[in-house]
């Protein structure tokens, strides 16, 4: 099977459709007929060669995003906290309710 050879203005087309209506890659190329890989290589090719300048954060933004930050660190820590819990089988071992699991029997004879 031969490899289709497709001019850099054909390329450009497709490309510009995709990035100036923000239709899905895989939409684009069926329409095209164009294999859903190529056209994402020919987008990701041309966004490395016009990378969009980014405008600074406005003050609110940056607010929000902080208050974002800070809730993010305060789940990470009730997440790290509430995994090194102990299990409910020791729980009740100390009130000396489980005695059925080899670990429980050793707390609950040790403070009995």
């Amino acid at each position: 099977m031969e490899r289709k050879k497709y001019s850099s203005e054909f390329k450009e087309q497709a490309v510009r459709r995709v990035i100036d209506t923000c239709r899905p890659i895989a939409d684009v190329a069926r329409e095209i007929e164009v294999n859903e890989g190529t056209l994402s290589n020919w987008v990701r090719l041309y966004r490395d060669e016009h990378p969009v300048e980014e405008s600074p954060l406005t003050v609110s933004e940056r607010a929000r995003l902080q208050e974002l930050e800070r809730e993010v660190r305060e789940l990470r820590m009730k997440t790290e906290f509430l995994g090194k819990r102990r299990p409910s089988c020791v729980t009740n071992a100390w009130a000396g309710r489980c005695k059925g699991c080899p670990g429980c029997v050793v707390l609950y004879q040790r403070w009995r």
